[in-house]
């Protein structure tokens, strides 16, 4: 029952971990012109304000197009039948 959802937030914990020690490694990163340092605990309230408005937007439409194509009434096109 919860098969979708489980699977999708493992895969955004493995990426959250990737992008902690990546964060941790590449001080120097060209990504926001270096202004982004120390600690990655510390990184996320160095970003500036642009960057999360078009994230935000973009994970909005990756998820929209996700439940229209990956979701379906169970008593629809044969399912439970």
């Amino acid at each position: 029952r919860y098969r979708e959802a489980e699977l999708t937030h493992g895969r955004v914990a493995m990426l959250a971990s990737l992008g902690f020690v990546v964060g941790e490694q590449l001080e120097d990163f060209p990504l926001f012109d270096g202004a982004v340092t120390g600690p990655a605990i510390n990184q996320f309230q160095q970003v500036q304000s642009g960057f999360w408005v078009p994230l935000v937007i973009a994970i909005g439409v990756c998820e929209a197009y996700r439940v229209s194509v990956g979701w379906a009434r169970p008593d629809s096109s044969g399912v439970n039948k």
